[in-house]
């Protein structure tokens, strides 16, 4: 049987929002089986309890946040994209978040201390199949025309494969990979999607600041462009980082679905609120989707029955 998985024993981390501002701390849990993925916010007065599913995203403006019920006025968790990420990377089913306050740490802008941090609790399999999310026809949503087209779709596929391109128009990002395949049954998430930084621009710098959003951003966790050049003195992780950042991100907005994808993904310059219109749209047709388990791991698509632990 190919089990869900969850922590072994708890760890934590402290850091500071990147569009709050404000220090935060995180402890991450062990959960049952068939508890999935739930954030608790420990700062309230009662501590309130928010199941991570699609239906559950009230904010897609720089990030992915949900809240209680969905509802904007609720109690809420922002920037949960990349802790998803890493949580879809390595497999994990069940979870308890707790935060003590409304947004995930940025850490160092990318997946990779969420993996270090996950892995570093170590990944229990537990008596209980697994549940994927597969897909059984295509879907695709669409926002734009022309240049500014932008579009996402998913498509049937025996294993989970994510494609995406960008389009900045800027000298420093168009110097980079544009494209980007990565097969998450490779076990390479750790290794070639997790490191990808998060990455803004200094002329949106006084416009995000007047929003109140990116507040804690800066060089250690953020990659920052000005008109012509990066200007983090260590340059890129890799050569197409902008690339895999944006499809570590669709990975942790896809894994907001509760399981595991089977399916292939297709992002052109989308973004978190076009990635949640998909979820959304798929588990809205009930023809274009359908819940699988393996009892047989041997008929379960390669690579997913063992996905990495490898750091």
């Amino acid at each position: 049987m190919l089990g869900q998985r969850t922590l072994k024993s708890i760890t934590r981390a402290v850091g500071v929002g990147v569009h709050s501002g404000q220090k935060v701390e995180l402890t991450l849990r062990p959960a049952p089986p068939g508890h999935g993925i739930v954030f608790r916010r420990m700062d309230l007065a009662s501590p309130v309890d928010i199941p991570v599913n699609a239906r559950a995203v009230c904010d897609t403006r720089m990030a992915s946040t949900i809240s209680a019920g969905g509802e904007p006025s609720a109690p809420k968790v922002q920037t949960i994209e990349h802790l998803m990420s890493a949580c879809a990377g390595l497999g994990i089913d069940n979870l308890v978040v707790e935060i003590s306050g409304e947004e995930v740490p940025i850490l160092d802008g990318s997946a990779a201390s969420f993996v270090y941090l996950l892995q570093s609790a170590g990944i229990e399999v537990q008596r209980a199949p697994k549940r994927f999310l597969r897909v059984t026809k295509a879907v695709e949503v669409r926002e734009g025309e022309g240049r500014a087209l932008k579009w996402a779709r998913l498509e049937p596929h025996h294993g989970y494969e994510l494609v995406f391109e960008i389009g900045f128009d800027h000298p420093a990002l168009d110097a980079t990979g544009q494209r980007v395949t990565f097969d998450m049954g490779s076990g390479r998430y750790a290794r070639d999607i997790a490191r990808a930084r998060t990455f803004g621009f200094t002329r949106d710098v006084e416009m995000l600041r007047a929003r109140g959003l990116g507040l804690g951003g800066s060089m250690d966790n953020v990659i920052v462009v000005d008109d012509y050049r990066v200007l983090n003195h260590d340059g890129l992780r890799y050569d197409d980082e902008f690339a895999k950042h944006k499809i570590l991100d669709a990975i942790g907005d896809l894994h907001i679905a509760g399981s595991p994808m089977l399916a292939r993904y297709h992002g052109h310059k989308s973004g978190h609120a076009l990635n949640n219109r998909l979820l959304r749209a798929l588990l809205a047709d009930a023809t274009a989707h359908e819940y699988v388990t393996f009892e047989d791991e041997s008929r379960a698509p390669a690579g997913l029955a063992a996905l990495a632990p490898a750091w």
